[in-house]
């Protein structure tokens, strides 16, 4: 059973800085495909970052240049870097995980079989 458990997620003002964790049980993490999605009430769910088990990353347009994807294979942990914070950036973030790495990564939500339960990000302007 493949666990994942975000962390991180909270409130800031507009222009500042969040790092989200996701903490994945999971015996051959370094070998998994990883990304990160958000989701607004009442919206679908948006690609944000990907990474795969060579650590080539890819991003959505939205986030490019501010948003860093990254992961500690030791840890097993999942890490997504968080800057220059807006108020479209507002939402529940989930972290996902495949035993398939793709390359490229993709920032699907159909390419990912395992969810974490999601963490919220609020931006105030």
């Amino acid at each position: 059973q493949v666990q994942l458990v975000e962390s991180g997620g909270g409130s800031v003002q507009a222009g500042g800085s969040l790092r989200l964790s996701c903490v994945v049980s999971v015996y051959s993490f370094r070998a998994f495909g990883m990304a990160w999605f958000r989701q607004v009430p009442g919206k679908e769910r948006e690609g944000v970052a990907c990474i795969n088990s060579w650590s080539t990353t890819n991003y959505a347009d939205s986030v490019k240049g501010r948003f860093t994807i990254s992961k500690d294979n030791a840890k097993n942990t999942l890490y997504l870097e968080m800057n220059s914070l807006n108020a479209e950036d507002t939402a529940v973030y989930y972290c996902a995980a495949d035993p398939t790495s793709r390359d490229p990564c993709q920032i699907q939500s159909n390419a990912y079989r395992h969810w974490g339960q999601g963490t919220q990000v609020t931006v105030s302007s």
